[in-house]
């Protein structure tokens, strides 16, 4: 249910600067800037997805792990499909997600947030889902307690 409020928002957020800005230069220009901004972010998603695979096979061929390069091309293909939705504010995400520093932090924080969720994962799989209490195991192996005498109470 939180995706969908998210993104019913999101297209409302979309409409909203799309209305504003053909409020603000018109219709026409509006519509211009937007095929002109399509365009260009999909020339942009070309290029950075050519240099990831060209690093994702200097990876491979150098026997390197390339778990950069390949959270590099989810990312650049998050971009693709984020510049095929039509709005201003999605094409600025997009935007966001192609330039490399910010595609690396985006990158990082979602390794942290992947290795958190393992870790709580092998710690459930483990120990079983919710908390873990410290004790001590007392094994009794007695003889049975046997009443002899009974008391009465007053």
């Amino acid at each position: 249910m939180p995706v969908f409020a998210l993104l019913l928002l999101a297209m409302f957020a979309e409409i909203a600067v799309m209305i504003a800005v053909g409020n603000a230069i018109g219709g026409l220009w509006m519509i211009a800037l937007l095929l002109v901004g399509t365009l260009v972010g999909l020339s942009l998603v070309r290029r950075q997805g050519a240099q990831t695979m060209a690093a994702f096979s200097e990876a491979v061929w150098k026997r390197r792990q390339p778990h950069q390069e390949m959270a590099d091309g989810v990312l650049i293909a998050a971009a693709g499909a984020l510049i095929m939705v039509p709005g201003f504010i999605s094409d600025v995400a997009a935007l966001f997600l192609l330039f490399p520093p910010t595609r690396r932090l985006v990158s990082r924080r979602i390794a942290r947030k992947a290795e958190a969720a393992a870790l709580k994962f092998e710690h459930e799989r483990r120990f079983g889902a919710g908390q873990v209490v410290e004790g001590e195991v007392v094994d009794v192996d007695a003889d049975p307690v046997v009443i002899t005498e009974r008391r009465e109470l007053r």
